[in-house]
């Protein structure tokens, strides 16, 4: 490969929770392993790669300017959004007036939640559902309707769109939150089954908001569709949000947008996200998206694609050979795993809770699934160099899952 998937970074003391945050909040970052065992960070939704080097290039050399005033986006900027999403999914019609600076992904969807409904009101979900919207969603005050994401009979994760038409009814709802691809599950939906959801909402006259924040990070053999492609009316429901901070690792320098065609929309989510005034651009995240959307940024995600895709097989391969009573739906996209140890809990008279500590205590710093709706589960990342997932690996087969 030309970039570098291989080398273990050395992360302490570098500003990064992954591993210096650990233990920091009890019940929500694993804890610190015990003495002799180093941390493998696989909670957080972060990469342990470095970044396509074009990104550092262009931030080193806006930072060689001495002045860093107010400033507006450049045509770069938007040009860049643009080309990058017709080039990698086929969007056409982007303008530079559809697309708008977003803080992140998560004050995003406040933004337009608060646009279209008010505190009190209820929202739809899909679960297992992303611990980022729980906690924003409810914050705001805000009521969040679940409805339950189905394993089929080859275990993939489906919609079923009966209860969300039920659902929406029951409650009145006319604000959902769609995840794409999904978050934790990672699945990555199907032009049908987008088509079918965006039927429900239109039936149920719902504004659609949609996180493709993970919509670069798709493996092999499967295809990113956005949400507003898949029809006239999906394109002027859809309030989608977009960022290089998930494909690229950039989610210190803070800087994500929106797409959003339809004019009324776009006006009420522009006025809601402008009344507080802190919703504006960091000049060091613009030079950082223009970096990223290079050429170079283009050749780093196919790369990076094919490194998650061979962790992902690795570790569902591991899983299905070693650890009895542990299943997992193998994602299609993201770099995260959620896996189900019910069986293995249930055999063995343990915790779920009593689980996670095992792993932790040997250095496996995975995330407590049960923040994600996700009764028996645990979320791990696969965003690292292949040697260290293997680590990880040897350690809960010897120490958790086998232990003698």
């Amino acid at each position: 490969m030309k970039y570098d998937f291989t080398s273990i970074m050395d992360r302490h003391g570098k500003d990064a929770i992954a591993v210096d945050g650990l233990g920091a909040m009890p019940g929500f970052t694993p804890d610190k392993p015990k003495e002799g065992f180093d941390a493998i960070p696989m909670w957080v939704a972060d990469m342990n790669f470095p970044c396509c080097p074009t990104i550092q290039e262009e931030v080193i050399k806006r930072t060689q300017h001495p002045a860093f005033g107010y400033f507006f986006p450049t045509d770069e900027y938007f040009d860049s959004i643009i080309k990058w999403h017709e080039t990698r999914n086929g969007v056409k019609g982007l303008t530079k007036e559809c697309i708008g600076y977003e803080n992140g992904v998560l004050g995003g969807v406040i933004s337009a939640l608060s646009s279209f409904a008010k505190p009190g009101d209820k929202v739809l979900l899909h679960s297992p559902t992303y611990i980022g919207f729980t906690n924003a969603v409810e914050n705001y005050g805000f009521r969040i309707v679940h409805t339950p994401l189905k394993k089929d009979e080859n275990g993939i994760w489906r919609m079923d769109y009966e209860d969300m038409d039920k659902k929406l009814k029951e409650n009145n709802i006319h604000v959902a939150i769609f995840c794409s691809p999904h978050n934790p599950c990672g699945r990555v939906w199907e032009r049908e089954e987008i088509e079918k959801a965006m039927e429900v909402y239109k039936a149920n006259d719902v504004v659609v908001i949609s996180d493709e924040i993970w919509s670069d990070i798709i493996l092999e053999g499967h295809k990113h569709i956005p949400t507003q492609s898949v029809s006239e009316d999906a394109r002027n429901r859809t309030i989608a949000f977009y960022a290089p901070s998930k494909t690229f690792n950039l989610a210190g320098l803070v800087g994500s947008y929106h797409i959003i065609y339809n004019k009324y929309l776009r006006d009420r989510e522009l006025a809601t996200a402008s009344k507080s005034d802190y919703n504006a651009m960091n000049v060091l995240s613009m030079h950082a998206l223009i970096g990223a959307y290079k050429p170079e940024g283009y050749e780093w995600v196919e790369e990076l694609r094919q490194t998650i895709t061979g962790n992902v097989d690795y570790a569902c391969d591991y899983i299905e050979k070693h650890f009895k009573g542990v299943t997992v739906s193998k994602p299609q996209g993201t770099y995260m795993l959620f896996i189900d140890c019910e069986g293995w809990c249930k055999d063995h008279n343990t915790s779920i809770a009593d689980l996670e500590k095992a792993g932790t205590d040997v250095g496996v710093a995975w995330q407590d699934g049960r923040m994600f709706h996700g009764a028996y589960s645990i979320r791990l990342n696969l965003a690292l160099p292949l040697s260290r997932v293997q680590e990880a690996f040897d350690r809960l087969d010897k120490y958790v899952f086998n232990a003698k």
